[in-house]
């Protein structure tokens, strides 16, 4: 239950992510909700817009980054309207059951005293571990995603490419 509940928040940002930039082709609304283009259509940028629009709805937030105009244009972009709200939705209530779950779960187990065999969760090297795997889950879900849109940017602008 811990595992889903530390999964479901980037399944949730990062599935709905990644199917609005799946249907983000041509013309469409969705191509249009993102202010920064390339000579060639979107730049970076426009990945990065609706990276942060699913991050910021997840978080209960919902707000845009750098002109995203997802929920500004409401009859326009039906879909962004629909998909963070279900984004805000999933992130504010389907993290509560295997949270809820976890915690009567752990009400219902026995206390055991400490032995040889007990970790110690007071001490500094449980803080470090902690901290450790924390970061590292977190670099590992979400770095793919930061290198496909700042750091892709931020690197073709040293290159000279405007966008």
């Amino acid at each position: 239950m811990a595992s889903i509940a530390l999964l479901l928040s980037p399944l949730i940002i990062l599935g709905f992510t990644g199917v609005a930039m799946a249907l983000s082709s041509g013309s469409s609304p969705l191509i249009a909700s993102m202010t920064n283009f390339g000579a060639n259509g979107p730049a970076p940028h426009g990945f990065t817009e609706v990276l942060y629009g699913y991050t910021s709805a997840n978080g209960n937030n919902g707000s845009a980054f750098a002109g995203f105009a997802g929920a500004a244009n409401a009859t326009t972009n039906v879909y962004y309207n629909w998909t963070m709200g279900m984004a805000m939705l999933f992130g504010r209530f389907a993290e509560i059951i295997p949270v809820l779950a976890f915690g009567g779960s752990l009400v219902k187990k026995k206390v055991v005293p400490a032995s040889l065999g007990t970790f110690p969760t007071t001490g500094p090297l449980f803080v470090g571990l902690m901290i450790g795997v924390i970061f590292i889950v977190g670099a590992l879900t979400f770095f793919p995603a930061y290198a496909l849109g700042p750091i892709v940017e931020q690197l073709l602008m040293h290159g000279g490419v405007k966008f």
